[in-house]
């Protein structure tokens, strides 16, 4: 019932930068956390960065001082700037959400984006 639409990825050269979207649609009351995860090809699902309603961020060491995530509530979309990409950011980026339908107090749900592939090349 909530559409994830992200755009951005592609390739890019070592130092380069990237800008990734992440659009919410459908069934929305509220968003609460917004985070961007990543796989890289053998490895696991890792998380990049985080932003809170109350637009806190937390951020995983590999990236702390290079990415930058924010959002935009009138648009329901989380973005992930990227700068000084390297080789070892390669990896399929995916945002995630977590939702209310309706007035507190109810259920918070959480969806997943199609996920984007970003390519750093050496």
């Amino acid at each position: 019932q909530v559409q994830l639409v992200e755009s951005g990825g592609g390739l890019v050269q070592a130092g380069g930068s990237l800008r990734l979207s992440c659009a919410a649609s459908g069934r929305i009351f509220k968003i609460n956390d917004m985070a961007w995860y990543r796989q890289a090809p053998g490895n696991q699902r890792e998380l990049v960065a985080t932003i809170t309603s109350e637009d806190s961020t937390n951020y995983a060491d590999s990236v702390k001082g290079r990415f930058t995530i924010s959002r935009d509530n009138a648009k329901n979309t989380v973005y992930l700037q990227m700068n000084n990409l390297k080789p070892e950011d390669t990896a399929v980026y995916y945002c995630k959400v977590k939702v209310n339908y309706d007035r507190p107090p109810s259920p918070t749900y959480q969806f997943w984006g199609q996920g984007t592939q970003v390519t750093v090349s050496s």
